[in-house]
C-alpha cells in the first residue's frame, strides 16, 4: 500500500500502481470524468500513469491553468495527427500549448498551405476526437527514436533527440500518430468536443534564420462547445477594444517612425490622461508619507555595474553614450533603483530616520527587438510609478503590508476587481541567475509570504519568477474580458543595499544595512493605461476621462451661451469644450457618443432664455434639463476618487 496525500490534507491508502484517475474515482465519477492530468510530488503527470510510491497528488481539471496546458498540448497531437492523415508526408517540428491554445510547427514540403484549409483540418479534428483514442505514453532508447525517426525521414525530431539522454525519451502515441513527446497528455481524444484553428504564421526552426522556414497553425481547443462560442465573442470583443485601435480614435497617443520604434507619443487628450493618474497617485504617496525625488535619464556605467544591471541586462540595453572624454561611457536608464540608492546614501540616516520612502514617475529604457514591440503594452521607453522604501528589518512587514493597501487603493479606483497576488520566488535549482546569500532570500521571501497572507491575499507561489535581487509579489489582473495582466508590483531586496553599502546608524550607535522594498502600483503607466483603455473600452471614469463634457449649440446664435457656460465649469476644474461645427446636432451627439465623451450638454433657444442645459450621458441617453449649478454638483460628486 502507499499513502496519498490530497489538498486539503487528507490522507489515503491505495494499492501500489494506482493511477491519478483512479483516485478520481474513489472519489466520485463526476470528478474523474472531468480530470484531465494530475499533479505528482509537485510534477504534472498523465492521469494514467501508475504511482509506484507515497505522494502528494493534485488532481487537475480544465479550471485548472496546468489542466488547461495539458488539454491544448493533446490538442496540437491531435492536430498533427489530422495533418498527417490529410497531407502525408508531412514533417513536424514543436506543438506546445501556449497562453490561450496551442500551435504546431509543420513542414508541408513543396506544398502552399493557407488558411483556405482550416475547415477540412478542424473537420477532421473532430472526426479523430469522437473515436476517443487513448494517449498511451512509452518510454524509448534513444538508439530506437533515431530508429524510428529516421524511417519516417524527419529530421526535425531527429534535431531534437541529439539533445536528449538516453533514459529521458518517452513516445506518446494516440490513434495512428506517434510523436515524440515528455508529456503529459490528457486520458484520450473524447475530452475534445470543439475546436478552432485561428491563423498561420511562418517560424524558422528552433528560430534560426539560416533554417528553414515552416508553416506554425495556431488553434484553440475546448470541451464544449458553448466555450468555444464564448471565446470567439470575446476574441472579437478584444478587437474592438484593442488600445492601439482606441488610442487612435479618441486620440491619445501616437508612434513614429522617424521618433523611433516603441517610442510613444502622447497627444494632449493622452497627456491629459496620464496627468490625472500620475495625480491620482502622487496624492495617494502624500498620504502614506513618500517624497517626491527627480533623477537623470542617464546614467554612469560604474552606477550599473554596481547594481548589477550591467552584468545582467547590458548586452541586451540601448548602446553606451560615450562623451568626447577617453573611457567616459553613460546608458540610458533602464531602472531608477541604482539612482535612489544614491539619493538615499546623500547624506548620514539614523534608524529614527527610518523609513525612507523615495518616489518617482520615471522614465527609463529598455531595448526591444522589434517583432516583440506591441502598442503600449510593449515600448522601448516608459514611465514607472516607482518608489522605493529603505526600511530597517523589523520595519519591512509593515511597509510591505501598507504598500499592498496602496495597490489595493488604485485597483479599486480603476475598477480592478478580480486580481490574485503571484508570489514570484527563486528558482533554487538555478541559484546563478541571481545575486545574494541564501540567509537574505530566505527573510526576504518569508517577509513577503507572511504579508499576503495577514493582507487576506488570494496567492499563487510561482518559483523562478523573481527578479534577479530578490523575490516580488506582482498582482494578476484579470480585465473585463477575463484576460490576465501582470500589473502592480512589489519587491524586497536585500541587495542593492550591500551593493551600493547603504547605511543607517542604529538605536546601538553601530552601522547597519537598510533593506529595500521596490514598488509600482501601475508598473509603467505606458502598460497600465493599455490595459485600462481595453479594460473600460475607452469609457474611463469620469475623474479621469480627458474631457468630461461636450457642449453641443444647436446653432452659432447659441455659442456665446455656450462659452459662459465652459467658463463655469472650467473655473471648478471640470474639463470639456465646445463643438462648434456647423452641423445638426444629431450629427454632433452621434459624434460625441463615437469619442466617449461622459456628458453632452446640449443648449438651444430654451436652455439660453432659462438658464438651464439639456443633458445627455454615454452610452445612457437623455437625463433631462438642469441649471447649470445643479450640474456642476452632480459632476463634482462624481469625480471625487
Amino acid at each position: 500500500m502507499i499513502s496519498i496525500t490530497l489538498p486539503d490534507g487528507s490522507v489515503r491508502q491505495y494499492d501500489k500502481g494506482i493511477t491519478s484517475l483512479q483516485i478520481a474515482l474513489s472519489i466520485s465519477e463526476g470528478l474523474a470524468r472531468n480530470v484531465l492530468a494530475a499533479e505528482v510530488d509537485g510534477q504534472v503527470w498523465d492521469a494514467c500513469r501508475p504511482i509506484e510510491q507515497d505522494a502528494h497528488v493534485k488532481l487537475l481539471t480544465w479550471n485548472d491553468t496546468s489542466g488547461k496546458s495539458t488539454f491544448w498540448h493533446s490538442s496540437a497531437h491531435l492536430m498533427a495527427e489530422a495533418l498527417e492523415a490529410l497531407y502525408p508526408g508531412t514533417k513536424f517540428g514543436i506543438g506546445p500549448a501556449i497562453e490561450t491554445g496551442f500551435y504546431y510547427d509543420v513542414d508541408f514540403g513543396d506544398r502552399e498551405f493557407s488558411s483556405d484549409e482550416f475547415k477540412q483540418i478542424e473537420d477532421k479534428i473532430i472526426e479523430l476526437a469522437k473515436t476517443k483514442e487513448e494517449y498511451i505514453r512509452k518510454p524509448v532508447s534513444k538508439a530506437d527514436a533515431i530508429e524510428y525517426f529516421t524511417e519516417k525521414g524527419d529530421e526535425y525530431k531527429l534535431d531534437l533527440i541529439k539533445d536528449l539522454a538516453d533514459g529521458s525519451i518517452t513516445f506518446y502515441t494516440q490513434g495512428n500518430f506517434t510523436d515524440l513527446c515528455r508529456g503529459p497528455h490528457i486520458p484520450n481524444t473524447g475530452f475534445i468536443k470543439a475546436v478552432k484553428l485561428m491563423s498561420v504564421a511562418g517560424a524558422y526552426w528552433r528560430g534560426d534564420e539560416t533554417r528553414k522556414q515552416l508553416t506554425r497553425i495556431y488553434a484553440v481547443t475546448f470541451p464544449k462547445v458553448s466555450e468555444l462560442t464564448e471565446y470567439l465573442h470575446m476574441i472579437e470583443e478584444a478587437k474592438k477594444r484593442d488600445h492601439r485601435k482606441l488610442g487612435k480614435e479618441l486620440e491619445l497617443f501616437t508612434f513614429s517612425e522617424k521618433v523611433g520604434m516603441g517610442l510613444p507619443l502622447w497627444l494632449p487628450k493622452g497627456a491629459a490622461l496620464r496627468e490625472r493618474l500620475t495625480n491620482f497617485l502622487q496624492k495617494a504617496q502624500v498620504r502614506a508619507g513618500y517624497e517626491q525625488v527627480i533623477t537623470p535619464h542617464i546614467g554612469h556605467k560604474s552606477l550599473y555595474v554596481t547594481s548589477g544591471h550591467y552584468e545582467k541586462y547590458g548586452a541586451d540595453s540601448f548602446q553606451p553614450i560615450k562623451t568626447p572624454q577617453e573611457g567616459e561611457e553613460f546608458f540610458l536608464k533602464p531602472m531608477n533603483c541604482p539612482h535612489h540608492c544614491e539619493i538615499y546614501k546623500s547624506k548620514p540616516r539614523s534608524y529614527k530616520d527610518l523609513p525612507v520612502r523615495l518616489a518617482e514617475f520615471g522614465t527609463v529604457y529598455r531595448y526591444e527587438q522589434s517583432g516583440e514591440l506591441h502598442g503600449l503594452t510593449r515600448v522601448r521607453g516608459f514611465t514607472q510609478d516607482d518608489a522605493h522604501l529603505f526600511c530597517r528589518p523589523d520595519q519591512v512587514k509593515e511597509e510591505f503590508k501598507k504598500v499592498i493597501d496602496l495597490v489595493l487603493y488604485v485597483f479599486k479606483a480603476l475598477g480592478f476587481d478580480n486580481y490574485t497576488a503571484q508570489v514570484s520566488l527563486r528558482d533554487p535549482e538555478n541559484k546563478a541567475k541571481y545575486i545574494g546569500t541564501d540567509e537574505n532570500w530566505a527573510l526576504a521571501e518569508s517577509a513577503i509570504i507572511e504579508a499576503a497572507e495577514e493582507k487576506g491575499l488570494i496567492t499563487v507561489h510561482e518559483l523562478g519568477e523573481a527578479a534577479f535581487y530578490g523575490p516580488k509579489l506582482d498582482f494578476m489582473v484579470k480585465d473585463a474580458l477575463g484576460r490576465k495582466w501582470q500589473l502592480g508590483t512589489i519587491q524586497v531586496d536585500y541587495n542593492l543595499p550591500e551593493r551600493f553599502e547603504l547605511e543607517y546608524t542604529g538605536s546601538d550607535n553601530q552601522k547597519h544595512r537598510p533593506v529595500m522594498i521596490h514598488r509600482a502600483p501601475f508598473g509603467s503607466l505606458e502598460r497600465f493605461i493599455a490595459v485600462l483603455i481595453e479594460h473600460c473600452a475607452g469609457n474611463f471614469p469620469l475623474w479621469l476621462s480627458p474631457e468630461q463634457f461636450i457642449i453641443l449649440p444647436i446653432s452659432e446664435k447659441f455659442e456665446e451661451y455656450a462659452k459662459k457656460l465652459s467658463d463655469v465649469l472650467k473655473d471648478s476644474d471640470i474639463c470639456g469644450l465646445i463643438d462648434f461645427r456647423d452641423e445638426k446636432i444629431g450629427r454632433k451627439i452621434r459624434d460625441a457618443e463615437v469619442k466617449k465623451i461622459p456628458y453632452m450638454l446640449i443648449v438651444g433657444e430654451k436652455e439660453a432664455a432659462e438658464g438651464l442645459v439639456s443633458v445627455r450621458k454615454h452610452g445612457q441617453g437623455d437625463l433631462g434639463s438642469m441649471s447649470i449649478e445643479d450640474f456642476k454638483e452632480q459632476i463634482t460628486k462624481e469625480i471625487k476618487v
